[in-house]
């Protein structure tokens, strides 16, 4: 008996991720990608999967979910990974309250510590001591390193029997039926995935929904010295403001009114700024937030050299020498729903957004177990008129 058939469109993240999910509810998966190697938003991130900026409840299981299955994906395709956990610090007394009324809403549904200042700089050597209130340690997090991960698993996939066919872009998606120019492709389902582009295909469906463009700006530290590891990813007090997870548990009101006071400029341009480190040992720190149809293609090197002044008051390194500098565009939800996932046509299914967007490292691959095992269903849209 033949198995059923699926088209995945896309292999970046959220691509992969139901590729994976289908090929192991037994479906035959063929995905296809215009370029030749993924370029979009999933390799420009810090490669963290962050289950600690999710609330509780639906997103928090499907961040765990997540979390296993990237698990059991470092393994299977060998790649580089750090369960290093996340730590946010406190160098102002409105972020130790944060940190406390967090830790105490979630120390029964989470695995959390709360740090004194000493026991906070003995987890990271990158910690400013002067000022430091403390810390909360979360053990959920790890970090791969996206631009490898996003290198490796399709061949990984590959070995599991899903097909990836490269530089090719679809033109086109009817019901059971894909094209690229003038190849047809059959499939019983299709999933498009598409990422930042998401208006190449139904552009009429897309011009009506919720969805916007987010552009973030991020840089790469050459690795300190030899032998140094950062320890947990680490947060200064931005990130509390920035992260829904911590809106659900805690008052940020006296946080926010001082960082509007002091940092009005940081949040204008949507900055908060968070570190991780690869197995090179070079530190990734970002990021800006910029929401828009159409972005500057350029970067500004006034937000980069504001995220790197933010970072010197919680975190420094033996060397700051710069050696890349990029940004990414995902796809933003603006209804405030934490996922696209639409029936454009019968056994046609749009995913995009995950986590209102720019969480698709952390909730891509439980998303996708939902969408597959039926624990998730897709919003119906009427046709355009």
């Amino acid at each position: 008996m033949s198995r059923p058939t699926a088209i995945v469109i896309g292999a970046g993240i959220v691509g992969l991720a139901m590729a994976r999910a289908l090929s192991l509810r037994g479906m035959q998966v063929t995905v296809l990608e215009q370029h030749t190697r993924a370029v979009g938003a999933s390799i420009r991130n810090f490669g963290m999967v962050w289950p600690i900026g999710v609330p509780n409840g639906v997103l928090y299981e499907r961040a765990l979910r997540s979390r296993a299955a990237w698990l059991q994906l470092v393994e299977g395709a060998g790649l580089w990974h750090d369960v290093s956990g996340s730590l946010h610090v406190a160098h102002a007394d409105d972020e130790w309250d944060v940190l406390c009324q967090y830790h105490e809403a979630n120390r029964t549904r989470r695995p959390l510590h709360l740090l004194s200042a000493a026991q906070a700089q003995a987890m990271s050597p990158a910690l400013v001591g002067e000022g430091l209130r403390g810390g909360l340690l979360g053990d959920d997090e790890l970090v791969v390193d996206p631009r490898q991960a996003m290198a490796r698993i399709p061949a990984y996939l590959e070995s599991h029997g899903v097909r990836f066919l490269w530089n090719m872009p679809v033109t086109a998606v009817e019901t059971g039926r894909v094209w690229s120019g003038s190849r047809c492709f059959d499939a019983e389902r299709v999933y498009v995935c598409n990422g930042a582009q998401f208006e190449q295909l139904f552009p009429e469906l897309h011009a009506a929904a919720p969805l916007t463009r987010c552009k973030l700006q991020m840089l790469r530290l050459a690795a300190p010295a030899p032998g140094f590891r950062l320890g947990p990813a680490l947060c200064g007090g931005l990130s509390l403001l920035h992260y829904a997870g911590f809106a659900e548990a805690a008052d940020l009101a006296p946080l926010r009114a001082r960082c509007d006071r002091e940092h009005a400029d940081l949040l204008a341009a949507g900055i908060h700024v968070m570190v991780s480190q690869n197995g090179a040992g070079e530190i990734a720190v970002g990021d800006s937030h910029h929401y828009a149809h159409t972005h500057d293609p350029f970067d500004e090197h006034a937000i980069n050299q504001r995220i790197l002044d933010y970072l010197a008051r919680f975190a420094r390194f033996p060397s700051q020498r710069i050696v890349q500098t990029w940004h990414g565009i995902y796809p933003r939800l603006t209804d405030g729903s934490s996922e696209w996932v639409v029936e454009a046509l019968p056994g046609v299914t749009l995913v995009n957004a995950v986590g209102g967007g720019g969480l698709g490292m952390t909730l891509a691959l439980g998303l996708a177990e939902d969408i597959v095992a039926g624990r998730l269903t897709p919003r119906s849209v009427p046709p355009p008129t």
